[in-house]
C-alpha cells in the first residue's frame, strides 16, 4: 500500500492510447492514460468502463449521442455499448476497469496496446 501520485506516473510515458496500470483493486486495474485524436469504435461486452479526465478535455461518441468530460469529471460506459473517446489535444484520464480488459475490446486493430504494462 503506498501513494500514488498520478502527474508523477503521467510523466514517465509520453504515447497516446496505452494505457498503464497504477494500482489493482480486487480484480480491477486503475489505469492512466494520455490521448489524443480519435480512437476506434468498440465495445468491451462483458464489463462497464469508467473514464475520469484528469487534465484536458475529452470526449466520448455514442452511437446516439456525445459526452463531454472536463478536468474531474467522469463516466461509465456500460457494457456492450459501443464508444469511441476522443480528444483534439492531449487529455489525461483515468481508468477503472477488470484486470485483463484489451483497450480497443471487440475491435481489435492498430490502436491495441500492450495489456497489463504496469508503471
Amino acid at each position: 500500500m503506498q501513494v500514488i501520485d498520478t502527474a508523477e506516473k503521467l510523466a514517465m510515458f509520453s504515447e497516446h492510447w496505452s494505457p498503464k496500470i497504477v494500482a489493482s483493486l480486487n480484480d480491477y486495474h486503475v489505469k492512466l492514460v494520455k490521448l489524443q485524436g480519435h480512437f476506434t469504435w468498440h465495445c468491451h461486452q462483458d464489463t462497464d468502463e469508467l473514464f475520469m479526465v484528469l487534465k484536458g478535455r475529452m470526449n466520448i461518441s455514442l452511437r446516439d449521442r456525445e459526452v463531454v468530460l472536463q478536468p474531474g469529471q467522469l463516466f461509465v460506459v456500460a457494457k456492450g455499448v459501443e464508444h469511441r473517446p476522443w480528444s483534439e489535444e492531449e487529455c489525461s484520464a483515468l481508468l477503472l476497469e477488470p484486470a485483463g480488459v484489451v483497450n480497443t475490446g471487440d475491435a481489435g486493430g492498430a490502436q491495441t496496446a500492450a495489456n497489463d504494462v504496469w508503471i
